[in-house]
C-alpha cells in the first residue's frame, strides 16, 4: 500500500474472534496452558500480551523493520538498547541529546564501564573522527532535541558499518510517518511513543524496532528479561493514537512551518530552528530523507534575561507550559531550566542551548491562532522591558 493513511489504518488487524475493529484489551496476567509447555502463543504477559503484540507488530510494519519491541517509556527502551553493549564499549552520541538520554548515559552506564562520546553527528566527518575501535553504537536523534540538528542517516550508516558498530536512531521528532532510517541503513529505531505516536498526551510508553531479525531477538530476550514492559491498556491506548498519525502529523507540519516563518521576521527573535526553513543547516538532507519536517520549532530571544525568557513562556494563551510534545495541545519550555536541565550548563551551551531557547510543539490548533497567541506574548516582554526601563531611568 503506497498511502500512508491506508497502511496504518489496515495494519491494525480486526480481532479473528469476534471481527471487532478494534484490537482487544487482554487485561490477563497469565494464559491456561493446555499442558506444560503447550500454549495458544502466551504464558505469562512479561513475556507476551496479545494487545501489545499488535502494537509490536504494527511499529514494526510502518519502521519497514524486522520485529518491534513495546516498552513502558521511551528510557526504558533506550535502556534496553545499551544493554546490548558491554563493559568497555563505547558510545558515539550527538551532542544536542535528550536531557533523560544523557542522564541515563551518563550517570547510570559510565559507572558500569560504559563510555560516551558527544560530537555535532550533523556533520557527518565528525563521526568519523571520532571513532575508535572500542565504539560499538552510534547514537544519533534527527531532529535533535531541542535545536533541531539534522544529521545524514545513510552517511553515518556507511561509517558505522565500515567500523562494526550498531547505528541507533531516535525517530521521535519525525516519526515512521515522515522518517524510515532503517530503510537509510540503521540497525535500530527507538521512539517515545509518549509523543507524536501516542500524539494525545495521555499515556507515556516507548518502542524499539530492529532492521534483522536476529537484533530483534535479542532486545526481546532484554525485554522479557529486564521486564518493562508496555501495559496492555497503553498498548491499545497506542494503537488508537497510530491509527490517526498520518493525518496528525501533516497538520502538526503545516502549521510549525507557518510559526517558523512567522519567528523568523519577529525582530525580537535572534534564531529560529526548524528544519523546514531553508537556511536551516542540512535542510537539503532533511528534505531527503523525510517526507516532512515535523513539529517542533525552537527559537532564541534577541534579548536574552532569565526574565524575559520567564515572562514570555507564562504568557501565552493557547501554548501550555509543560515538559513534552507530540500532543495535539501546542506546549512550549524553556528546556535549559526544564527537559535539560541535567545536562550541566557548560555542555548545554556547547550544543546550543542557551537559557534563552524556547521551543514550541506546535499542536493542531488553527495556526493564525497560534501565531497570534506568540503575538502576544511578544509584545507582553516588550511591554515588561519598557517599564523596568522607565523605572529604572527615574530611579
Amino acid at each position: 500500500m503506497s498511502n500512508l493513511s491506508t497502511q496504518v489504518i489496515h495494519s491494525v488487524p480486526v480481532d479473528p474472534f469476534t471481527g471487532a475493529v478494534s484490537v482487544p484489551i487482554y487485561q490477563a496476567s497469565t494464559y491456561v496452558q493446555e499442558a506444560p509447555g503447550i500454549n495458544k502463543g502466551y504464558d505469562y504477559s512479561r513475556s507476551g500480551n496479545p494487545t501489545r503484540s499488535a502494537v509490536e507488530t504494527l511499529i514494526a510494519d510502518l519502521e519497514k523493520g524486522a520485529v518491534g519491541t513495546a516498552f513502558a517509556s521511551g528510557l526504558a527502551a533506550i535502556d534496553a538498547v545499551i544493554k546490548l553493549l558491554s563493559v568497555g564499549d563505547e558510545i558515539i552520541a550527538v551532542d544536542d541529546i535528550y536531557g533523560g538520554a544523557f542522564r541515563l548515559f551518563t550517570h547510570v552506564y559510565k559507572k558500569l564501564g560504559i563510555s560516551v562520546r558527544y560530537v555535532d553527528t550533523s556533520v557527518a566527518e565528525n563521526v568519523l573522527n571520532a571513532i575508535t575501535p572500542k565504539t560499538k553504537l552510534i547514537w544519533l536523534e534527527t531532529p535533535t532535541n531541542p535545536t533541531l540538528k539534522v544529521s545524514d542517516i545513510e552517511a553515518i550508516s556507511k561509517i558505522a558499518k565500515a567500523h562494526h558498530a550498531l547505528l541507533c536512531v531516535d525517530n521521535t521528532f519525525a516519526s515512521p510517518a515522515l522518517q524510515l532510517p532503517l530503510t537509510l541503513g540503521a540497525d535500530i529505531v527507538v521512539h517515545s511513543a509518549t509523543k507524536y505516536l501516542g500524539g494525545h498526551s495521555d499515556l507515556i510508553a516507548g518502542l524499539v524496532v530492529t532492521r534483522d531479525k536476529e537484533l530483534g531477538d535479542r532486545i526481546r530476550f532484554i525485554q522479557n528479561a529486564s521486564g518493562s514492559v508496555l501495559s496492555p491498556f497503553d498498548s491499545w491506548l497506542l494503537i488508537r493514537g497510530i491509527e490517526t498519525l498520518p493525518i496528525r502529523i501533516k497538520q502538526h507540519c503545516l502549521n510549525a512551518q507557518a510559526v517558523a516563518e512567522f519567528l523568523q521576521g519577529h525582530p525580537a527573535v535572534n534564531k529560529v530552528f526548524y528544519p523546514g526553513l531553508t537556511d536551516h543547516f542540512n535542510h537539503d538532507v532533511a528534505a531527503r530523507q523525510a517526507r516532512g519536517f515535523g513539529g517542533v520549532v525552537s527559537f532564541e530571544l534577541k534579548a536574552y534575561s532569565p526574565t524575559a525568557a520567564n515572562a514570555f513562556v507564562t504568557s501565552t494563551k493557547y501554548f501550555k507550559l509543560a515538559e513534552s510534545l507530540g500532543g495535539v495541545k501546542s506546549l512550549l519550555c524553556l528546556p535549559a531550566l526544564m527537559t535539560h536541565l541535567s545536562i550541566p550548563e557548560e555542555i548545554r551551551k556547547h550544543s546550543g542551548v542557551s537559557g534563552n531557547l524556547i521551543r514550541l510543539s506546535v499542536g493542531l490548533e488553527d495556526a493564525d491562532d497560534l501565531i497570534q497567541d506568540l503575538e502576544n506574548a511578544f509584545a507582553k516582554i516588550e511591554r515588561k522591558t519598557a517599564t523596568t526601563r522607565l523605572t529604572e531611568a527615574s530611579a
